[in-house]
C-alpha cells in the first residue's frame, strides 16, 4: 500500500482506529503479563528465601 502522507499512514484508509487500537490492546496485554511475571517471580523468591 502506498500512503501519500504520514496522516494517510495513520488513517490507513479508514481502518486506522481499528489497526492502532489493536496494536495498543496487544501491547497493553504484553505489558501486563510482564508485570505479572515479575511480581510472581519476586513473590516466589521471597517465599523460597524464607524457607531455606
Amino acid at each position: 500500500m502506498n500512503w501519500g502522507s504520514v496522516d494517510g499512514f495513520f488513517h490507513m484508509g479508514g481502518y486506522g482506529l481499528f489497526v492502532w487500537g489493536s496494536y495498543g490492546v496487544g501491547l497493553l496485554c504484553i505489558a501486563l503479563e510482564v508485570i505479572a511475571l515479575r511480581m510472581r517471580a519476586r513473590r516466589l523468591a521471597r517465599t523460597a528465601g524464607g524457607e531455606a
